[in-house]
């Protein structure tokens, strides 16, 4: 019996490993190749080690993905280099997501400014979409643009869905100009998360998530369906998390917003058939 690969094992952690386990091989490896680097980076941006020390590992991931690129990877990543070769993945897209975890690094965000949020999204976010849309086959300009919404859409959800969690670490993504609409003029994650006014602020992120699923679909709907079967599974999953967090609410206490099993494997036998 074949063991799952180092990559297979780190990106089975993925919120998206079942939509990347339907897709034929070759793209299915890329993909978890390129979510093992995700959650690589992630984890250091996450870590509570000095801050340089994770400056420098990730100065160290810049170099590796240079190398990459320069034909000579180090063993460790030898399958991401045949996803690069095999997909024709960009370079500036790795370099991209290196520099929004660093932005978590460098210090903790708190209440960004919108065109901070959406720099951030982009590459923590979009830009994993880009590398993503070339596995799937897209057709260049779709691609981009479904990088583009269905990354931020997914990115903001999962922002609304791990408030308390961000909080923990010292972080508030919340944009400044929603909490100043509010009346809300704390930055500090957990005088923010407890003020009444809260579900105003998270109702501005939830508008802009349904916008960009909205885009993210008409994009789908026009597409190839094979192309796009791994997407429309991810952004299905990730709306009925949206939908969840809009019926819970955001006044504390926050439960948990988790997808059952039993729906995300219907979603998956959907896009299936």
């Amino acid at each position: 019996m074949n063991q799952p690969t180092p990559a297979a094992e780190r990106a089975s952690r993925s919120s998206f490993y079942t939509g990347m386990r339907i897709l034929p091989r070759a793209q299915r490896e890329a993909m978890f190749e390129i979510y093992s680097f995700c959650r690589a980076v992630d984890d250091i941006a996450d870590d509570f080690g000095p801050r340089e020390g994770r400056r420098q590992q990730l100065a160290q991931w810049r170099s590796d993905i240079e190398a990459v690129y320069r034909g000579a990877p180090p063993p460790a990543l030898a399958g991401l280099a045949q996803a690069v070769r095999g997909f024709d993945l960009q370079r500036e897209d790795f370099i991209a997501i290196i520099d929004g975890m660093e932005m978590d690094v460098i210090a903790d965000i708190r209440a960004p400014d919108r065109a901070t949020l959406d720099l951030y999204c982009d590459r923590v976010a979009c830009a994993v979409g880009r590398l993503s849309v070339r596995v799937f086959g897209m057709q260049h300009d779709a691609g981009i643009a479904l990088a583009h919404h269905l990354g931020r859409a997914l990115q903001l959800t999962n922002i609304l869905r791990d408030l308390d969690e961000d909080a923990s670490l010292g972080r508030l993504y919340l944009p400044r100009e929603a909490l100043q609409a509010a009346g809300i003029a704390a930055t500090e994650p957990g005088e923010v998360l407890a003020q009444p006014a809260i579900g105003k602020v998270c109702a501005v992120i939830v508008d802009l998530a349904h916008g960009d699923f909205r885009a993210a679909q008409a994009i789908m709907a026009k597409s190839p369906r094979r192309a796009v079967r791994a997407p429309r599974i991810m952004g299905e999953a990730y709306k009925i998390i949206l939908e969840g967090l809009v019926a819970r609410g955001f006044a504390p206490p926050r439960e948990r917003v988790r997808l059952p099993r039993a729906k995300l494997l219907f979603i998956v036998l959907r896009n299936l058939l």
